[in-house]
């Protein structure tokens, strides 16, 4: 079997994948991607994308209904499931299909099947019609991560859901159990709560959404209580039961032990890295909890092989992936570049309404010893907010009170995943309140809430 060389191998073509094979063919890099399922990864096929577009129905769908509210008139407002999943599938198919351009653009070879990493500095693919043996000084792994399932909860794509059966519902559920309140688990909730599915949501710990920020998670509970969901915190799911056209969870909460039927369950409780048959072990690359162990570098401790995105350290998010895989290249191509730092990285919820959030919590910056100043600002105090129909809501900035640095900004409203990015290119310019206070924000637009914000927390604000 003739052995292919190449500068770099990347096996997976995930937002950590092939921006990291793209970016090192940019730099003269002679790149190859391995991929054994499809192109673009869980993200783009599976996850980010297709949530996106079935949640933007939702949206739609939500807003029709208050049609009236807008001097507007629908009637009989209904929604077509098949449609909704239809339209997600052709996003997901459309955007596959331009990562396939890109690499071709780009010069990068791709191989279909699955990788198997040999040596340090080899790699065998099992391909459709035999096997493929490729060559390189430098291995970047990027598999990936595949839905946790817990033992108790088996899925059968009947009726109980990974996030991939969720995408592709059977049929639309009328009595749902959410298990999870991170962003996948709240992401399905909100969608199908909003469709009309009556929704329970089961987490084991203290609050949903538990990575955000307290006042943060409590506000969001408000609202998805507010709009019909039932929320079980420190609560599990000890067994269910399957029968006919019913799943009979037995539920544990700190005062009681309940059975609660339903006719689906969508488990959403994490992930697991996509570490089997990588030939991980021959090499000696280190893991812990099914996720490869990293320096801030992304190098796994052994010489010339890195491991970038979900099947690394978290945040589990495309974006961070994305960034390590640009790192990453740019590090084998010789280049000074910068590791990426967990604390920057935003996390958004597409939820109605939006979660969205970077840096330290307040808990979090005191547990680290800062003194802080904190400012709020609520929706209902935005004209534009108001206009939109979208009066609840809030955003909150946490500052050291000592320097004046940005250390956390938090978000719950309308289009809130795309307001954060302002505090997020603040926090990377290494913004102190005083810029922030001295910029002029826009008349009217939802972006005058971080404004308010930060005055706020200098008892400053205007217009609360």
């Amino acid at each position: 079997m003739t052995e292919k060389s190449f500068d770099v191998i990347v096996i997976g073509s995930g937002p950590g994948g092939y921006v990291a094979a793209i970016r090192c063919a940019q730099l003269g890099l002679k790149a190859a991607v391995v991929e054994r399922e499809h192109l673009g990864g869980i993200c783009l096929n599976w996850g980010c994308i297709p949530t996106k577009a079935l949640l933007r129905s939702s949206e739609v769908f939500h807003l029709m209904q208050h049609a009236s509210d807008f001097g507007l008139k629908a009637d009989k407002i209904t929604y077509d499931l098949d449609k909704m999943v239809k339209r997600s599938r052709n996003i997901a198919g459309q955007l596959s299909g331009g990562v396939t351009h890109l690499l071709k653009k780009n010069k990068v070879q791709v191989f279909l099947g699955h990788g198997a990493i040999r040596s340090p500095t080899s790699v065998s693919v099992k391909i459709e019609n035999g096997e493929e043996s490729l060559a390189a000084k430098n291995i970047i792994i990027a598999t990936g991560a595949r839905a946790r399932e817990l033992p108790q909860i088996p899925a059968d794509g009947k009726s109980i859901w990974t996030y991939k059966h969720a995408l592709q519902p059977v049929r639309m559920p009328k009595k749902l159990l959410v298990v999870g309140s991170g962003a996948i688990g709240i992401e399905f909730a909100s969608f199908f709560n909003t469709l009309g599915a009556e929704t329970t949501i089961v987490e084991v710990l203290d609050r949903i959404l538990p990575v955000e920020d307290e006042e943060i998670s409590a506000f969001a509970r408000k609202q998805f209580v507010k709009q019909g969901m039932t929320i079980l915190e420190k609560a599990s799911v000890e067994k269910v039961e399957l029968k006919k056209n019913t799943v009979v969870a037995q539920i544990k909460t700190a005062e009681k032990t309940q059975e609660l039927e339903f006719d689906t369950v969508i488990s959403a409780v994490g992930i697991v890295g996509n570490i089997e048959n990588l030939g991980l072990e021959t090499l000696g690359v280190k893991v812990d909890r099914s996720h490869i162990v990293t320096d801030e570098w992304c190098r796994t401790g052994v010489d010339g092989v890195f491991a970038i995105g979900d099947v690394v350290a978290p945040p589990w998010l495309a974006h961070k992936a994305s960034h390590e895989g640009v790192m990453v290249a740019e590090l084998i191509a010789g280049l000074s570049t910068h590791p990426v730092k967990p604390e920057s990285i935003a996390g958004c919820t597409y939820c109605y309404p939006q979660v969205a959030s970077v840096g330290y919590t307040e808990a979090q910056a005191k547990e680290r010893g800062y003194q802080v100043r904190v400012g709020r600002f609520s929706f209902i105090g935005n004209g534009k907010a108001i206009a939109l129909g979208e009066p609840e809501g809030m955003i909150k900035t946490v500052f050291d009170s000592k320097t004046g640095e940005l250390l956390g900004a938090h978000m719950i409203g309308a289009e809130v995943t795309e307001l954060i990015q302002g505090y997020i290119v603040g926090r990377q310019l290494e913004t102190t309140e005083q810029e922030l206070m001295q910029t002029v924000f826009p008349h009217p637009t939802l972006s005058e809430m971080m404004h308010e914000s930060v005055l706020d927390a200098y008892d400053r604000v205007i217009h609360l």
